[in-house]
């Protein structure tokens, strides 16, 4: 019996699914922020603060946070297992793009909640 060699991002329907997912949700975020710059809540910087002030509209921005980073981490994590062959180098890119990724994301909910 020959053994089966996987090697690539074949993660089947667990990511596929999360990308759409993912993609959904920051669909979502797009129309309700162009929405609200068409609504005048950019005319101002206490327009804006008013807005962002909302728990809601903090809740759906922290949601596209996460949805970003995880939509991102998929996506680049799939182009290091397809196309970087040496393990270590892989490892090293994983483990750099998901510090990235979480300091981004850290990054960002702390703007929200200092707003």
């Amino acid at each position: 019996m020959k053994a089966r060699i996987v090697v690539g991002a074949h993660y089947g329907l667990k990511d596929w699914l999360a990308q759409r997912v993912t993609a959904v949700v920051m669909a979502a975020y797009t129309v309700i922020m162009f929405a609200a710059v068409l609504g005048g809540a950019t005319s101002s910087a206490e327009a804006w603060r008013a807005f962002m002030g909302h728990g809601f509209i903090r809740f759906v921005t922290f949601l596209f946070i996460v949805s970003l980073c995880y939509h991102a981490w998929i996506g680049v994590r799939d182009i290091w297992m397809d196309y970087v062959k040496p393990t270590g180098l892989r490892v090293l890119l994983h483990v750099l793009t998901l510090l990235a990724l979480i300091g981004y994301a850290g990054w960002a909910t702390q703007i929200i909640w200092r707003l």
